[in-house]
């Protein structure tokens, strides 16, 4: 039974510590703002399947945890400077994540880095022994040591992570072993295949992951990270599990005074606070402005279960789906979220919902993703050899995709990586 959704590890800064750091990220990315600058999805519509032949993009499970970023800092005011790693949660609070070291290298382990910041998302893995172990798997590197990896491509940006972040902390803690337990969490890659591989994922990957799941992310390969909206980053889901966050207000009946109430002094209508609400669903239009959208279905059942939580309800954000019926129904209240989507987030997941591309649809598509994925592979060996690549030979056929699965690719040694992925490339051209 996969995990169910981790809370959120480490010590909470206060809100004038969070904001300097705010700002910290912000001029790390040379932005001007100071809000989440993690990227977002767009949800997957028909159009898609197009853009899937028209560029490279790989291809992930879309887990069900956290997703947040994770800052490596120090504070240089103390000797020796002390290392400091948050994590940046949608919110954008920072917590604290104590105990977690990332050395500069295996030469020199007292290291380590500063000016990082990584994209991925917080998992509960349950393991073979039933235990959950809180992960953190890595999908993306914004900035390393003070150098943007923006600009650069998908694979390029994580084979830097991989090279001068990842596999220092790994062989640390291979060399310690012991000092793992006391981790508030362990760092991996997230598995990432090509855009093509989308029957495989629902064959292999998806029944035997260890966590929650609920679709499948694509990500173009040569986009430079965007902060905000991504239209190049896409997430799938099947229709009915589709989903939006809104902002919850509740709209009360009235009551009437009656002779009771007169006699009280109470001569105006007032809010029937013992009746069930009606729900009324916002979403975000700017700062400081969110509008109606629709209201939510609520059964008496559900309203029930609400009021035993014995929290605040209204004004939270609230995760609902469309039943067959057309209505919005409650799924689940989400605290790690600061504001309901946006309506631009909403016009986009309704042309999903209507469009209702499924697995199948993913799976058909596949053989002409890759046929055009080769195409593109074929053009660009053909323009190098004509190019000469400044008097070298040309790569042979394939190279380019192997390298860029090596990029990507989790394993420990690279070279055992090469050599099984070239022997497969081998194999499948004598197929061919």
């Amino acid at each position: 039974m996969p995990g169910s959704v981790p809370n959120m590890p480490g010590v909470k800064a206060d809100a004038h510590m969070a904001m300097a750091f705010r700002q910290e990220v912000a001029n790390l990315l040379n932005r001007h703002q100071t809000s989440f600058p993690g990227a977002q999805p767009v949800s997957f519509a028909a159009k898609h399947l197009l853009e899937l032949q028209r560029q490279d993009y790989y291809v992930c499970e879309k887990s069900d945890g956290i997703r947040c970023l994770l800052y490596m800092t120090g504070d240089s005011s103390v000797h020796p400077p002390q290392e400091i790693v948050y994590l940046i949660d949608r919110k954008n609070d920072y917590y604290w994540a104590q105990g977690v070291h990332f050395p500069v290298s295996s030469e020199r382990p007292l290291e380590f880095h500063t000016g990082t910041l990584v994209d991925g998302e917080l998992v509960n893995d349950s393991m073979p022994d039933g235990s959950i172990q809180l992960n953190y798997l890595v999908f993306d590197c914004l900035v390393l040591d003070g150098s943007s990896l923006m600009h650069r491509t998908l694979d390029k940006r994580l084979a830097y992570f991989r090279e001068k972040v990842y596999s220092p902390y790994k062989a640390l803690y291979a060399q310690y072993p012991e000092e793992v337990q006391y981790l508030p969490f362990t760092v991996k890659f997230k598995k990432m295949e090509f855009g093509y591989a989308s029957e495989m994922m629902f064959r292999d990957i998806l029944p035997n992951l260890p966590h929650g799941n609920d679709g499948l992310i694509f990500t173009c390969r040569n986009s430079p990270y965007q902060p905000g909206t991504d239209p190049h980053i896409l997430k799938w889901k099947p229709a009915e599990e589709n989903s939006l966050d809104f902002r919850l207000f509740f709209g009360w009946g009235m009551i009437e005074p009656d002779i009771e109430d007169v006699r009280d002094g109470i001569t105006e209508a007032y809010p029937d606070y013992y009746s069930k609400p009606t729900f009324h669903l916002f979403v975000h239009r700017s700062a400081g402005n969110d509008e109606l959208y629709a209201s939510m279905t609520v059964d008496d059942d559900e309203w029930e279960y609400m009021k035993s939580l014995n929290k605040p309800l209204d004004e939270r954000i609230v995760e609902c789906y469309l039943d067959r019926r057309g209505q919005w129904r409650f799924l689940r209240f989400r605290d790690d979220k600061l504001e309901a989507n946006h309506v631009s987030m909403i016009e986009s997941v309704m042309e999903s919902i209507r469009d209702g591309v499924t697995e199948q649809d993913l799976i058909t598509c596949s053989r002409k993703i890759r046929e055009e994925w080769k195409k593109r592979e074929a053009n660009e060996k053909a323009e190098a050899a004509r190019k000469g690549m400044n008097g070298h030979a040309a790569p042979a056929g394939g190279q380019r995709e192997v390298s860029m699965k090596r990029k990507l690719e989790n394993g420990d040694d690279e070279a055992e990586n090469a050599k099984r992925h070239h022997s497969a490339h081998h194999q499948e051209s004598s197929q061919q």
